[in-house]
Formats: structure tokens, sequence, C-alpha cells
């Protein structure tokens, strides 16, 4: 039995952490999450992922998106093993932090399980699907194994939310190639880079990332927690996608006011 000592304990981040994740928006932080640890809340969130998985399309037939991961939501309200992993106050400490705001709600999780062979993720940016007020926002990208670079890693474009085009654009092969082109003749860096067991990366809802294929034999399970600063409020839905997540992530919510449903707690 794993205690829920490490998921309250610190996670000191320096002032130059803090500076390099305002500058990209994103960064990896070591040793998040001990070895022991992370074993422990993989093996919980893969069998619930198997048990609540109801895809049943070979990979092969299936579009970009389809190819991208096997993905399920909000598990912390589904095994409550996997809630103290979402609630824990060091994690939320860590976003926090790095956003410089005195407090975080969840926005929700998402399991993404990158299936064996299993294709890219597209370039894209989160926040075109959340229906929030501003960029105080978190996502933190926790692969439950090491993730050499020929299981997908996570990719990104360091300091690319200042642009502004693409953030219109789903998850497709048309953001893959649009938005590629637009980081072809920037400065930003793409930064590839494997992850060590407990190394979890943060980044903001506006900057872009992707992922590679997956073309090892083994699954790439990976979970995520999406933050948002506590007092983020709700913005009029400027697409389909964010009409879906109001209804879905955050119900009963009203534009103009602080996202307070019973799914976005308060964790730090």
């Amino acid at each position: 039995m794993i205690t829920a000592s490490i998921l309250n304990e610190n996670y000191p981040l320096k002032k130059e952490q803090i500076a390099f994740y305002k500058k990209n928006r994103f960064i990896k932080l070591k040793d998040v999450l001990d070895k022991k640890t992370l074993a422990h809340f993989s093996e919980i969130i893969t069998k619930k992922v198997e048990e609540l998985n109801d895809v049943e399309a070979p990979l092969e037939s299936r579009s970009t998106y389809g190819k991208a991961f096997l993905q399920l939501f909000n598990l912390w309200t589904k095994n409550a093993t996997i809630k103290s992993l979402i609630f824990s106050k060091r994690m939320a400490k860590i976003a926090s932090d790095l956003m410089q705001v005195d407090g975080v709600r969840l926005y929700h999780d998402q399991a993404l399980f990158k299936e064996a062979k299993g294709g890219i993720t597209p370039w894209h940016s989160d926040q075109h699907y959340w229906p929030l007020q501003t960029d105080k926002t978190v996502t933190a990208w926790i692969p439950l194994q090491a993730t050499p670079l020929d299981m997908g890693p996570l990719e990104f474009s360091a300091g690319s939310h200042k642009i502004l085009d693409g953030r219109d654009l789903s998850i497709s092969d048309e953001s893959e190639i649009a938005i590629q082109k637009r980081l072809k003749v920037t400065d930003f860096k793409h930064v590839i880079e494997p992850f060590d067991a407990g190394e979890v990366s943060f980044h903001s809802g506006w900057v872009f990332h992707r992922a590679g294929a997956n073309t090892t034999n083994d699954m790439r399970k990976v979970m995520t927690i999406i933050y948002m600063d506590k007092e983020m409020k709700l913005k009029k839905p400027s697409n389909d996608g964010q009409i879906n997540d109001w209804n879905t992530w955050c119900p009963g919510a009203k534009v103009g006011e602080i996202i307070n449903s019973p799914l976005n707690p308060i964790l730090y």
C-alpha cells in the first residue's frame, strides 16, 4: 500500500524554473514522483482504463485523432486511489507556483494512452477547447513509465503561446500541417526529449505541442491533470468544443462568474 506522503510533500521550485516557465510556457521537472509511487498508480490507472475503454475499431481504420491515443476523463470520480493523485497538493502547488497565482482548481483529468504502433498527436493548443477567460491554465503531463523518443513523448514549441495563428484549429491533419508550417518561420525552439520515470512536464493552455508516434510494442501510458487559476471565470464559448467543455467539465457554471461547480474543486 502506497502512503500519500509524497503526494502532499512540497516540491520546491527554483526562481530560475519559474522564470523558464514564464518565458517558454512549459517545463519538465525531474523526480516529481518516485518510482514506487509511479508504478503503483500505473497499475491502478491502467486497470481503470482497460475497464472503461470502449474503442473497438482497429487502429488502422481510425482517423489521425483516433490513432493518437485512447482517452478517458475524470477518473478521479471513478476510483479513490486515482483521486489521491489528482488531488495531490504536491502537484497542485507546482501548478500554482508556475502560474504565480494564489491557488488552483481542477478543470479535469485525462488519461492518454498511446497504443503500440499508435500514430502521432498533431500540433495543437489545448485552450482552443476551453471556455476560460484567461490564460492561467497549466496541464501536468505524467508519464506512467519512462518514455523514450520511440514511445512518442510530448514535444513543445518553446514560447509559442505568443502565436495567435492556429489557435482556432482542432487536433487534426490540418492542425499538424498548418501549425508546423507556421512554426518553421519562427525562432521558437522545438523541444523533443525523452522522459525519465517520475519526470513530469507542465505546459500552458496556449503553447503549441505535439507527440510522435509510438513505434514500440508497448502502450505509452500517461495521466494528465489540467489546472486553472482558482479565480478562473467562464467565458462565452467561441466554438462547439468550448460549448461541450462547458456542459461536461463546468456544469452549472455561468458566463462571467468563477467556475465553482462540484467538478472543479480548489486543489491548492
